[in-house]
């Protein structure tokens, strides 16, 4: 017994140096942004049992480092302040946080079109030009994949200008701008997009693993990460990297393909960002979070049903903030233009993404009319970011103006038309180009979908037929990849794609086929 308790003795002597000065997680630096009117957790670490003492816009907090080294307070609720301010933190060390300012945080996350920079947009370049707003700030958050929790991370805060908002996420910095100026308050806003990212990645693994829902799901990646032990996994990138290098080789070095990622450091396992990327920063006080993402999920629209809602409920559980406001880009049109009326992965995430609608303090810019359909990335970031902001200006700052894109009310069938009713929040319908209601679709019992003709009655109403169904039973509207379309609202927000049947979806997992007596 005497040699365990020297051993450990010995080993809290070794550990110890790891915490014997003051620490804070990256998120805490110089030209950093704290969230108005809301109590902001203040955290780092320092050697066991240390006297803490927190100071910041006359506030003094103390408190100690637990036995595991880390500490926390929290600073009243405060007003913004354009003003800076240091925030001063006394322990085993001393530390100066300079140039603080109080306004509104929003955390800006997904995948490659929420990080598409905003000098890849269209007018990017007079963007940045205008980006000398040293009253909004930017963080941009390292990419790290891991199943390992990580408490820290490498980055730092800076003001906006034309240089370092021109390299930020345009979605993100087009969203903050319109707040600043709006609201007249400074603008914090945290880049963490991982472009290509798969939305199980985002979410601590442990609960995917606990949730019967993800069964497959945390099944197909253990079997992947079996195959991927050191030696496999090294041959596997060695064959996927020469790949690679032909396709950039084949392609010319204008625009090569993506360089492909190990899946057990990358951006698609279960838990993978949750631990490297999102943990770092969880618990740091925001207003809300902006998403965009999806697309490495669009044959899984059933599973994304389920999943995105998790991933919505579990950040909230863990940031322990409350039903913060979250909200999202829906899927955007891409692909080849629709010759048929029927089955579409992306359609089938789409309405996926519209569901989550149902959980509180949620929203979904609909962008149905701003895709490429060549390019999965359109450049159009302007009008995504004005759609987000609505959201945000009417349900968080108690604004009064359109904000949310119609969506699907009812149905009812008279002999062989059928007429949907859309809500509007307010406004009407209003068809673009021509007159006529395009994107359309019915079918009768059989389950044969035609193009139907769409003629807008009463303000909200679409009456719907075609000759080929006599009997029609449900419609479909803009339920393609890259979908015709051109119902708008009167204040110019795109009609919500939707179905009214309830079909089963071909992104549906099908069971597994079970072995006949004569196959065992």
């Amino acid at each position: 017994m005497k040699i365990i308790a020297l051993l450990i003795t010995i080993s809290f002597l070794l550990a110890s140096p790891l915490r014997a000065e003051l620490n804070m997680p990256g998120i805490f630096g110089d030209h950093m942004v704290l969230q108005q009117q809301q109590a902001d957790p203040i955290w780092g670490w320092d050697t066991p049992g240390t006297e803490i003492t927190v100071s910041f816009a006359g506030q003094t907090l103390s408190t100690k480092a637990g036995s595991d080294g880390k500490w926390t307070v929290k600073l009243a609720p405060l007003p913004a302040n354009a003003t800076p301010q240091t925030l001063t933190i006394v322990g085993s060390t001393k530390r100066e946080i300079r140039d603080v300012l109080v306004g509104e945080v929003w955390l800006c996350s997904g995948q490659s079109n929420m990080g598409f920079k905003l000098n890849q947009s269209y007018d990017g370049d007079l963007e940045a030009l205008t980006a000398n707003l040293p009253d909004i700030r930017l963080i941009n958050m390292p990419l790290l994949g891991t199943q390992e929790i990580q408490d820290d991370f490498k980055g730092w805060w800076q003001a906006s200008t034309p240089e370092s908002a021109r390299n930020f996420s345009a979605v993100g910095f087009l969203f903050g701008r319109r707040l600043h100026e709006i609201l007249h308050v400074p603008v914090g806003l945290i880049n963490n997009a991982w472009g290509g990212s798969a939305a199980e990645a985002w979410v601590r693994r442990s609960a995917l693993e606990n949730d019967p829902r993800f069964k497959q799901l945390i099944a197909d990646a253990g079997k992947r990460e079996a195959e991927l032990l050191p030696d496999q996994g090294k041959a596997e990138m060695d064959r996927l990297l020469a790949q690679w290098r032909a396709d950039c080789i084949k392609a010319g070095t204008t625009n090569p393909p993506w360089q492909p990622q190990n899946y057990l450091t990358g951006n698609l396992r279960p838990g993978n960002i949750f631990a490297g990327v999102l943990h770092p920063i969880i618990g740091f006080g925001i207003k809300g979070v902006i998403w965009y993402q999806g697309e490495a999920n669009s044959g899984r629209g059933y599973e994304y049903a389920s999943l995105f809602p998790l991933l919505i409920e579990q950040w909230r559980k863990e940031w322990n903030q409350g039903d913060f406001p979250f909200y999202w880009v829906q899927l955007a049109n891409f692909g080849k233009q629709a010759t048929n009326p029927w089955d579409s992965p992306w359609a089938e995430l789409r309405e996926a993404q519209s569901k989550a609608l149902q959980l509180t303090n949620t929203g979904q810019a609909v962008i149905i009319d701003l895709g490429e359909g060549k390019d999965i990335h359109p450049r159009d970031k302007h009008d995504v970011a004005a759609r987000l902001v609505r959201w945000a200006l009417v349900k968080d700052y108690g604004m009064k103006l359109p904000f949310r894109s119609p969506e699907f009310q009812g149905l009812t069938i008279n002999s062989n038309k059928a007429t949907v009713t859309i809500d509007c929040f307010g406004s009407k319908l209003r068809p673009f180009g021509v007159e006529e209601a395009k994107g359309c679709a019915v079918c009768g019992t059989d389950k044969v979908w035609h193009w139907a003709t769409g003629k807008i009655i009463g303000g909200n109403k679409v009456e719907v037929w075609s000759d080929a169904v006599a009997s029609p039973v449900a419609v479909r509207y803009a339920w393609s990849d890259n979908p015709v379309c051109n119902l708008y609202s009167d204040d110019g927000l795109p009609v919500t794609p939707f179905r009214t049947d309830d079909f089963e979806m071909i992104t549906k997992p099908k069971p597994a086929i079970q072995a006949t007596e004569n196959q065992k």
